[in-house]
């Protein structure tokens, strides 16, 4: 099983094109410069993004904010070998 996860300063969007990647739970609408290149890099290596696939709230989705507290961002991530993510879809 490959898992690599860490903090990739990158924001995954949501465009239609990349779900069977990334799913349609991630905080943002479009990738940044770093999401564009971690759903390459995933895709080019059989990996799908974890944690933009299931369903939470928002405020469970964040995972950096601002010092003044008013920016949320979803830019530490999961990717998981995309075998292991069919069978965990499947239990």
């Amino acid at each position: 099983m490959k898992i690599l996860l860490g903090d990739f300063n990158t924001k995954v969007g949501r465009e239609n094109i990349l779900k069977p990647t990334i799913g349609n739970e991630s905080l943002h609408q479009d990738n940044n410069d770093n999401g564009v290149r971690i759903v390459n890099f995933a895709s080019s290596h059989n990996l799908v993004v974890k944690n933009t696939t299931f369903l939470h709230q928002n405020f469970l989705k964040y995972t950096w904010t601002s010092p003044d507290g008013k920016t949320h961002n979803q830019i530490d991530h999961i990717l998981i070998d995309r075998r292991w993510h069919s069978s965990i879809l499947d239990v």
